[in-house]
């Protein structure tokens, strides 16, 4: 039964390389394998091709340092790191809060043999992720420094301890999470917001460590000395690595002990986590009259209430909401010195700064895309709002409505943040608040009608309309093709007829081809819609 188990496990992780959620069938064995090819290629030449190249820069002055050990503290913390946070939301969902938990319990099958399988799923998958830096890290080692027996043996035991140091902390992040996610009534925002706090810590390490690592080596002795004193314990981890016999046994007993406590953890507070339906508040009933609403505003309520609804659809289709205030931040601390650098490298073109910042303006905007799938999010159940006593026209206004509101309040701080820094005559600055509102207009109206032409409407999962659809890739790239070519034709002689003449050519244009996509969508994009 525990093989039957840990089959079905894994074959959820990796239901997207036998299962086309776009098109709603299995795919091929070509497929298949190209899918698992493209797989191995991310982990070993792409993940792995850059742990090498980190464990190259490190390894040899750390050992000529003669501070070996800190090279495996290094390179086995970025191990866990990587392991634990990889597979984490794989822990809260696949072990404590998985879909089938009352089926499988209902079954007469063991709880232990159960948590005994999930496990086995969490620690593999830790382990395919730390395995990404730990083996360069130890590969490197043993060509730089010698690979003597005691090297190696000790060396795959400090492996061994990383993956259940990984599957220790992936069991403790993960019951946390759930914990947290059952008392939550919405947690779509809660996912968002994880997921952007992880993205921002990635960059900003990113663009760190290239300081770090070269601080890291010049002071390398240094280093050594500080965690010995304030951390001895994390030396003898390092240790372990280099040969160390009694770190290696005293680490893998310790961390046995752990698991086993994790173990009789899990064991008695599974079946509660498991079988938790989540907070339930009284809610007294209180008298009130309810506001008539118009159908469009009623449509516009649940178009907005559906993309907060879904945390993939925000992350995918509207991390723009939260980019484009920031940049218009920026701008006020920033913008005044980068766009006074831009006028003085072209000089020979007044105002080329404000034409400048409008494109990058309007590229960012291309981060909210979110009416593009929001007809094939519909899904089976496109025949409701086919159904509803409304103009199909209206319906799709709403889809477009939502997308335009939430670029375009965010767009009008950015812009005019924008402004009140640019060095520029006043019409110019005028019209980069109205040209990036203009191209906003513009571009919801597009990705509107782009997802009424080329819906998406068989699929199992979300994320195929989201990502996968035509129309997505198409607004998406279509509006840097766009951008690229309002910044170009201007440096290559729009500028001659003059930097506001030029812009105020683009905002009507822009403005006139969202009218135009308006009349569109409220005319033959309706009877597209209404026969779909």
């Amino acid at each position: 039964m525990l093989k039957v188990l840990l089959k079905k496990q894994l074959a959820e992780v990796f239901k997207s390389y036998f299962y086309d959620a776009k098109k709603n069938r299995m795919r091929s064995k070509g497929a298949v394998i190209a899918w698992f090819v493209f797989f191995a290629v991310i982990l070993v030449v792409i993940l792995g091709g850059m742990f090498t190249a980190l464990s190259l820069s490190l390894c040899e002055g750390l050992t000529q340092a003669g501070v070996g050990w800190l090279y495996f503290l290094l390179m086995g913390g970025i191990a866990i790191i990587l392991g634990a946070f990889g597979s984490v939301f794989n822990t809260y969902s696949g072990l404590y809060l998985a879909k089938d938990n009352d089926q499988l319990l209902s079954l007469p099958i063991p709880v232990r043999t159960v948590i005994t399988a999930r496990l086995v799923n969490v620690y593999l998958l830790g382990t395919l992720y730390s395995a990404m830096a730990m083996l360069p890290t130890l590969i490197v080692y043993w060509v730089t420094a010698g690979a003597t027996a005691a090297r190696v043996i000790c060396g795959l035991l400090l492996f061994l301890i990383v993956s259940f140091v990984v599957l220790i902390l992936s069991c403790l992040l993960g019951w946390v999470v759930a914990k947290i996610s059952v008392r939550l009534k919405n947690k779509s925002f809660i996912t968002v917001l994880a997921a952007l706090v992880f993205i921002a810590a990635y960059y900003f390490f990113y663009f760190k460590a290239n300081r770090m690592i070269r601080d890291m080596l010049q002071n390398a002795a240094v280093y050594g000395v500080r965690i010995k004193g304030a951390a001895y314990v994390l030396c003898l981890f390092g240790r372990i690595g280099e040969g160390d016999w009694l770190c290696a046994v005293l680490f893998t007993v310790v961390t046995a002990a752990l698991f086993l406590l994790i173990w009789i953890g899990i064991t008695r507070s599974f079946l509660k986590l498991a079988t938790a339906g989540g907070s339930t508040g009284k809610i007294r009933y209180t008298e009130k009259a309810v506001r008539e609403k118009t159908p469009f505003r009623a449509l516009l309520g649940k178009e907005l209430t559906r993309f907060a609804s879904s945390p993939n659809y925000m992350l995918n289709c509207g991390l723009g909401v939260l980019i484009i205030p920031i940049c218009g931040v920026l701008l006020l601390i920033k913008g005044g010195e980068a766009l006074s650098a831009l006028n003085a490298v072209f000089a020979a073109m007044p105002d080329a700064a404000a034409v400048l910042l409008c494109t990058a303006l309007c590229m960012i905007a291309s981060m909210n895309n979110m009416a593009a799938p929001s007809v094939s999010l519909e899904g089976k159940s496109l025949w409701i709002p086919q159904s509803l006593p409304v103009e199909p026209g209206t319906v799709l206004r709403a889809k477009g409505a939502m997308q335009l509101i939430l670029s375009g309040v965010p767009m009008v701080f950015a812009s005019v943040c924008g402004a009140i820094v640019l060095d520029a005559s006043p019409a110019a600055r005028l019209l980069c608040v109205l040209l990036p509102l203009a191209f906003s207009f513009f571009y919801a109206g597009c990705c509107t009608a782009l997802g009424v032409r080329m819906p998406l409407l068989s699929w199992t999962n979300e994320l195929a309309p989201i990502k996968q659809s035509g129309a997505v890739v198409i607004v998406l790239f279509g509006d840097w093709i766009l951008c690229i070519a309002m910044a170009g034709l201007y440096l290559l002689g729009g500028h001659q007829i003059g930097t506001v003449p030029y812009m105020l050519i683009w905002t009507v244009l822009f403005a006139a081809l969202g009218t135009l996509l308006l009349r569109w969508l409220d005319t033959r994009g309706a009877r597209i819609f209404q026969a779909l």
